[in-house]
């Protein structure tokens, strides 16, 4: 599991318009990703917006592209952990759909939301027991990612839970994961902070997923 690099705020130029040729595939990829923009959370308490909202197919987000690149400039010992139990970007149906993505930052940390619309019912896989603890070497430094799965209330279809602790350098950061399936629009949270609460983070799903119900609603 890896964490989403950080983006410049403002939404990207290469949206929904320059993903596909066929006109009327972009126009109703717009339409939907529009509906997934106004379903994200709006900024927690004592956090700002530090990208988008952004909307177009998930494969050509702004967002997306730099964490493929920070899944790519990794070694990792093990590198199909590195895109576990998460949305693969680098799947065809995965990478077409209509998507809506925002990120909130504070001096304590940051909130990645992703709403994917796919084109069939889908979900991450499990993340699997090999990759529940791994290494890889990161701008350098040497980091260890441990990721236990939560027990959070169930949500939407399907949903899961992780908590990752990344430690490297001499510092330890936790990453907080929420997955929601409802239908075909799956969504996606990433908590990053020195110290992520199981609690807040089961809060923050439930806000997120109240609001993707309002997609069948």
């Amino acid at each position: 599991m890896t964490l989403m690099a950080g983006c410049a705020a403002g939404e990207s130029a290469g949206s929904t318009g320059s993903a596909g040729s066929n006109p009327a595939r972009v126009a109703a990829a717009t339409a939907e990703a529009g509906r997934l923009r106004a379903l994200l959370l709006p900024p927690p308490q004592g956090m700002k917006v530090v990208h988008g909202p952004e909307t177009g197919f998930f494969g050509r987000l702004e967002a997306t592209r730099k964490g493929l690149a920070a899944v790519r400039a990794a070694s990792a010992e093990r590198p199909e952990c590195a895109k576990a139990a998460q949305l693969d970007a680098t799947e065809p149906n995965v990478a077409g759909a209509p998507a809506a993505v925002v990120a909130f930052a504070s001096d304590k940390g940051s909130i990645t939301e992703a709403i994917v619309s796919m084109p069939a019912p889908g979900f991450p896989a499990p993340l699997s027991k090999d990759c529940t603890s791994y290494t890889a070497t990161v701008n350098g430094t040497k980091v260890t990612y441990r990721t236990r799965e939560l027990s959070m209330p169930r949500r939407g279809d399907e949903s899961r839970a992780y908590l990752t602790t990344a430690t490297g350098g001499g510092q330890d950061v936790q990453v907080g994961t929420v997955l929601v399936r409802r239908g075909k629009a799956v969504l996606s949270l990433l908590v990053v902070g020195e110290k992520v609460k199981r609690d807040g983070l089961y809060e923050l799903g439930r806000l997120a997923d109240d609001r993707l119900a309002k997609l069948h609603g």
